[in-house]
């Protein structure tokens, strides 16, 4: 049994009023019009994971919307067939106590598993691994660093459910220490020290389990060298990871400290921290040209992308026991019949369930009746057909 969602509830999600969607453990092909909520539709599966979904909506902005007026705070709501279980899981944003529903940047996000509140929703990694690639994904060679980083850390949330706790703690250490240094006056030393020791034991483990799963991804890849899509080769680069290459990572916590102490007056003039896994970056190569995906055809690029999400889902489907459930809005844009057709054909040979939408259902033909096919209308109900296109 392999993980799928069997059932998906939303309310004042996004478009969707309200929403109840039963489906079966096969892959999902929504098609439909653009705006007619197939996106809406993953970045609520999406949700069914540690941090802000697929397009990092803050979460008021989830909320539907009706004449410019946000509505009630939106729920997400799935059923889930586990090999250990079935299982219930609910998410949802909670207003702070004095937001009223406005945005204040006080509500938080609350997360339900079979009924029962649980601290944070780094459990929900614990459960079952959710990866995504979005059209927005097809300029992360081109985009800035941070995007990337953010790529590669929700890989590693895949295999390791406690990175996104550790890159969270980083987060706050560092934004704790800019605070106190942009403060009037000396900074309180052994709070700042307290700060920068947080930040090199969570930093230095963030590194480790970034280049952990590049060495990891880069195995499986090259296994498949000879497979219908490109292999890629990943790096990751920075002060931090040159510092790895020489020393065992206690040691560079210890360096790690003393060059964040050392840096606290350049630091504070120009803000943030000049050095960290937040400046590390994470380069591909398109193996068989020994080209920079930066500077290959937007297909390359595509094929690329589309290799190492695949790399991390034989990855994750090895490790764990099972494969993770994908998200893939607009996947085959970009892709020759060719590459569509061994796309799906990996997919289905992964086993899990997966999550695909284009306008044309056409084109995703070749999946037959291991898929089930969904057709959106806006502002009309789900409506469920067979894949003669006949209603049910």
């Amino acid at each position: 049994m392999v993980p799928a969602v069997t059932r998906l509830g939303l309310n004042s999600f996004r478009s969707y009023a309200a929403l109840s969607l039963e489906i079966d453990p096969r892959p999902v092909v929504l098609t439909g019009p653009n705006g007619a909520g197939k996106t809406n539709l993953l970045e609520a599966l999406s949700l069914l994971a540690p941090g802000r979904g697929l397009r990092r909506a803050r979460l008021a902005d989830l909320d539907r919307r009706l004449g410019g007026e946000a509505g009630q705070p939106w729920t997400v709501a799935a059923g889930l067939r586990l090999p250990a279980g079935d299982m219930e899981i609910g998410t949802g944003r909670e207003p702070g106590p004095e937001s009223a529903g406005q945005e204040t940047g006080r509500d938080r996000r609350v997360v339900k598993i079979d009924g029962r509140f649980v601290r944070g929703a780094s459990a929900l990694a614990k459960l079952f691994s959710v990866a995504w690639l979005t059209p927005a994904q097809d300029r992360l060679f081109l985009d800035r660093a941070g995007e990337r980083r953010r790529f590669l850390d929700r890989l590693v949330y895949g295999l390791d459910s406690d990175h996104a706790e550790r890159v969270s703690a980083y987060d706050r250490a560092m934004s704790g220490r800019g605070h106190l240094l942009r403060e009037p006056g000396s900074p309180d030393v052994a709070w700042l020290a307290a700060l920068e020791a947080q930040m090199a034991e969570h930093g230095v483990a963030v590194a480790v389990a970034r280049r952990d799963l590049v060495a990891r991804l880069n195995t499986v890849a090259a296994a498949r060298a000879s497979g219908p899509f490109p292999q890629p080769a990943l790096t990751m680069t920075g002060g931090l990871e040159s510092w790895l290459d020489q020393a065992p990572a206690l040691a560079v916590e210890e360096r790690l400290m003393a060059a964040l102490a050392d840096a606290r007056p350049r630091d504070r003039e120009a803000g943030g921290a000049a050095v960290g896994p937040h400046r590390s970056d994470l380069t591909v190569v398109l193996v068989a040209k020994n080209r920079p995906a930066a500077e290959c055809s937007t297909g390359e690029q595509k094929a690329l992308l589309i290799a190492t999400l695949l790399a991390h889902a034989r990855l994750v489907a090895a490790a764990r026991g099972l494969p993770p459930l994908l998200l893939l809005d607009e996947i085959i844009a970009h892709l020759d019949a060719a590459r569509r057709a061994a796309l799906f054909a990996e997919l289905l040979a992964l086993g899990g369930q997966c999550w695909l939408t284009g306008q044309d259902e056409a084109l995703f033909a070749e999946m037959g009746e291991a898929a089930q096919f969904l057709r959106l209308a806006e502002g009309l109900p789900v409506r469920r057909r067979d894949n003669n296109g006949a209603r049910s």
